[in-house]
């Protein structure tokens, strides 16, 4: 089973490091609704309505943050199998 710990921590990562960069976050307040994409970093916005109306351009998305989550979650991902690796040799 010691083995197997390092595919199934990559696994796990990989299916957390998905569902933290696509799940949405809404926020709806009085002048401006929209939902924001990405975790620990807000990558993107889709703004449904602001207070003039709306808006002319619904999504902004900020291409460097979408980098650093990248980076941030596949670090984390090479990082626990790395320490998964080093927990299936020792005995």
């Amino acid at each position: 089973m010691r083995k197997f710990i390092p595919t199934i921590s990559a696994l796990v990562l990989a299916i957390l490091a998905f569902f933290c960069l696509t799940w949405g976050f809404y926020y709806e307040w009085p002048d401006y609704v929209h939902v924001d994409y990405g975790v620990p970093l807000t990558w993107a916005t889709h703004t449904y309505s602001t207070i003039i109306g709306p808006p002319a351009a619904p999504w902004r998305v900020d291409i460097s943050a979408l980098q650093m989550d990248l980076i941030f979650w596949l670090g984390l991902i090479v990082l626990a199998t790395f320490v998964g690796k080093i927990l299936a040799r020792s005995d």
